[in-house]
């Protein structure tokens, strides 16, 4: 079924920030810009180190790549269009990139969420099955699992429909970047099936994965508590809270976008949300599990040393 059909609608104008002044459009672009690097050289430089140190060859360091990952995968899906657009006076964005726009940030969304639960399992038998961890948490295992996290290459394509089932004659302007609440409001029709199949959607893939984190943190916080004070104590609760802390920052954002009632959404209302989970998150993540986490940064430093020699060598 062509989903255009129908349609009055060719392409979508994005609002972003054609109201602030061009010497503003400036200073977000360069703000932008250098978020973006950030993220980007964090992530990568993570999911280096993890693949080239042998010594955090673990399940916990397995998926911690494989968020990185995602990281980079959501900022490269939206923060180059939004660079392009503060730069260029064209604030078009045509109706199939608007598709796959949406659908790529579906799909990394939703593995991301997935994958955070599966990183709070693995600390759940980590800490209170430690005999147990290497045979439970195998390789096999945790590949498995992270190939349930890309669920949302289907479930994508589910909502992609719902979001696009409606021809388009209204009002075409949106924000920064094409989200399915807009989008849905801007179709003809009654959108009110769509946005409860939206939110529907929304309570389980959110819902179902904070409950298996809720599930598998009351034993954690319980088996932590009820050891005597000792360093491992508080490196395992310093592990716990990074996970704690991204889970949080993600979820919150995610959740105010997608799981408000539709008389809430705007591209006002909804631009610091879209904002956080899409610039600050992916580059937070990095920071808070290299920065508190001892492992990562002696991997870092040895990853320097290693560099350094073979500049030496070279020389």
């Amino acid at each position: 079924m062509d989903l255009r059909n129908g349609s009055t609608v060719s392409d979508f104008i994005l609002l972003g920030f054609e109201q602030n002044s061009p010497s503003t459009w400036a200073l977000l672009f360069a703000l932008f810009l250098v978020l973006y690097c950030l993220a980007m050289a964090m992530n990568s430089l993570i999911i280096f180190i993890i693949w080239t140190d042998p010594r955090l060859n673990s399940p916990m360091y397995f998926f911690l790549c494989h968020l990185s990952f995602l990281d980079v995968c959501f900022i490269t899906t939206t923060i180059p269009q939004m660079l392009i657009h503060l730069v260029v006076k064209n604030h078009t964005v045509s109706f199939t990139s608007c598709m796959t726009q949406m659908y790529l940030v579906f799909c990394v969304g939703v593995a991301e969420c997935i994958l955070l639960a599966f990183m709070a399992y693995d600390r759940y038998v980590a800490i209170c099955h430690p005999l147990s961890y290497a045979q439970i948490m195998s390789q096999r295992v945790c590949v498995r699992l992270v190939g349930t996290a890309f669920f949302g290459l289907i479930n994508g394509i589910f909502l992609e429909y719902m979001s696009f089932r409606n021809p388009f004659c209204r009002d075409n302007h949106m924000e920064n970047f094409c989200k399915a609440p807009i989008v849905i409001t801007l179709s003809c029709g009654d959108p009110q099936f769509s946005m409860k199949v939206i939110f529907a959607d929304a309570i389980v893939v959110l819902l179902s994965p904070m409950v298996l984190i809720v599930i598998s943190y009351v034993p954690i916080l319980t088996s932590i508590l009820g050891r005597a004070p000792s360093s491992s104590r508080g490196k395992t609760f310093s592990t716990c809270t990074s996970h704690l802390t991204v889970v949080v920052f993600f979820y919150t954002s995610v959740m105010f976008s997608y799981m408000n009632p539709r008389s809430t959404h705007g591209p006002d209302k909804d631009k610091p949300f879209s904002l956080f989970y899409t610039i600050i998150t992916p580059m937070y993540n990095p920071i808070i599990y290299s920065f508190r986490n001892k492992e990562m940064k002696g991997a870092m430093v040895r990853a320097l040393g290693r560099t350094s020699l073979a500049q030496a060598v070279s020389v």
